[in-house]
């Protein structure tokens, strides 16, 4: 997942060209108008709010806003089931801080990777967050935050000797909610976008964002709806399938699963870079997020079997 910067006007700029279908680079774009508006298909315009305010080169975005009230409220409900094991509420807020942390940068070193070409002749752009009237990173991919993450956690519970199964099942519900709200924080900046289409919730974006300039005056998939959609729905069938919990691991593994079939689906119908294709096969073609998917859900159905069986045999 591609995630535009916590506070940002501009993307990194490689060249004036500006942003095109199936290019391995991203061209610049600025936001001229400071209120720009999302266009349905019936030509009902709703206003957007990419950018709350400017104080000088801060610029608190829309997107940044959810993004912190992801973070905000996805700890205070993990406290809040953690405390319910007897697990210190220190020790979270210190496990979920380093996890963050080292999250974003795995985050950002695989955006990199996959997009040297923006920062090859200038390597100082990879870390620096000031620009010409600006202030953020911009680029991120979920995937390559999410590994680096997870095991800084592990070994934060392990040296902690914190109950790695039960902790884990006390976040999961969390990350769903966390996927819900940073989404809608996604479409207000119009990054993570889909694909054209002439279904009747099919919106056009602005010149001025990203998806309009990919896709000019042409109707698209609002993907990141249908992603904050499925993050809702897989928090509601965590809560309520965690009372049917018949081992610990349970919630953890079951969010996963759920999160890999929803990916998996909604991507299909969302734009990327040709840099993100693994293989083509006349219009059928599989992206690098969708093998993740693949081995994701593989990985949880396994180890879901794994831990049923073990807590079978105690």
């Amino acid at each position: 997942m591609n995630l535009c910067a916590l506070f940002r006007k501009q993307p990194p700029t490689i060249s004036s060209e500006k942003w095109r279908a199936g290019s391995k680079c991203v061209g610049s774009y600025s936001y001229l108008d400071p209120y720009p508006y999302v266009v349905c298909k019936q030509r009902r315009r709703f206003r957007m709010h990419p950018v709350l305010f400017r104080i000088g080169p801060f610029a608190l975005r829309s997107y940044g806003l959810m993004l912190a009230l992801a973070f905000f409220f996805g700890l205070w409900l993990a406290i809040k089931r953690t405390q319910r094991i007897g697990i210190n509420p220190g020790q979270m807020m210190d496990m979920s801080l380093w996890g963050i942390v080292v999250g974003i940068v795995g985050a950002r070193l695989t955006y990199v990777a996959f997009h040297w070409n923006q920062f090859s002749g200038n390597l100082i752009s990879i870390i620096n967050p000031f620009g010409p009237e600006e202030f953020g990173i911009a680029g991120l991919i979920l995937y390559g935050g999410l590994i680096p993450g997870l095991a800084v956690v592990f070994l934060y519970m392990r040296r902690h000797q914190l109950p790695f199964w039960k902790t884990a099942d006390a976040f999961a519900p969390s990350v769903a909610l966390g996927i819900f709200l940073v989404r809608i924080g996604c479409f207000l900046n119009g990054c993570c976008f889909g694909k054209p289409s002439r279904l009747p919730w099919a919106v056009v974006f602005p010149q001025d964002s990203p998806a309009g300039f990919v896709f000019p005056h042409t109707p698209i998939h609002p993907t990141q709806l249908y992603s904050s959609a499925y993050g809702v729905i897989i928090f509601g069938l965590l809560l309520f399938l965690e009372r049917f919990k018949k081992f610990d691991g349970f919630t953890f593994w079951l969010l996963l699963a759920f999160y890999a079939v929803a990916r998996f689906s909604v991507d299909f119908v969302r734009y990327y870079e040709n840099s993100m294709i693994l293989f083509k096969i006349g219009n059928f073609s599989l992206l690098f997020n969708q093998c993740v998917c693949v081995i994701l859900f593989v990985l949880a159905v396994t180890m879901l079997l794994v831990l049923r069986k073990r807590g079978m045999c105690l």
